[in-house]
């Protein structure tokens, strides 16, 4: 095995956006059990140290490409097309007053102590989101339109992070 291998090769699955999710854990599991450091429990201590760094390259790589907003940053990556998420946040007008419009909602129903309305954001968001993803899915493996995958990419890490907060306020009621 190459530990300089990319994530997709290292589990033998295509450079695509759209992955069969149970073809993934079942590479992964594949993998796994042939790294898994308790297998080399009597080995030597380099063998040892390199089974660890498998173990660790296979969870990174699991984590990354199982996670549709993770393994689309991952293929950019790929592509060399830096997100610039650190330092570019401008985005177009109508997306930031839609983020404030969902804000405020989100703010209102947990003020309010709302869970049915809370739920029927998050379900909402959600279904919005399906959406981009499938858009993402379609610029990033049909068409290679990097630059605008990257901006879409780029409004889906805001959406993540809204949904993030509905599923925190939520969480909040249930205590």
């Amino acid at each position: 095995m190459d530990l300089t291998a990319d994530f997709f090769s290292l589990f033998g699955l295509p450079k695509t956006f759209r992955l069969n999710l149970s073809e993934l854990d079942s590479r992964y599991r594949d993998v796994q059990a042939q790294v898994h450091p308790d297998r080399f429990a009597n080995a030597s201590e380099a063998e040892r140290r390199l089974s660890m760094q498998w173990a660790t390259r296979a969870n990174e790589a699991y984590l990354t490409l199982k996670k549709p907003l993770e393994r689309a940053k991952y293929l950019l990556e790929l592509a060399d097309h830096d997100l610039q998420a650190e330092n570019n946040t401008a985005m177009p007008a109508d997306f930031l007053m839609e983020q404030m419009e969902w804000r405020e909602a989100v703010m209102e129903a947990r003020a309010g102590g709302d869970h049915h309305e809370l739920e029927r954001l998050y379900q909402r968001l959600r279904g919005d989101m399906d959406g981009r993803y499938g858009e993402v899915g379609r610029l990033l493996d049909e068409a290679g339109d990097y630059p605008l995958a990257t901006d879409r990419v780029r409004r889906l890490m805001f959406l993540e992070k809204l949904l993030y907060e509905i599923d925190d306020a939520l969480a909040s009621l249930e205590e």
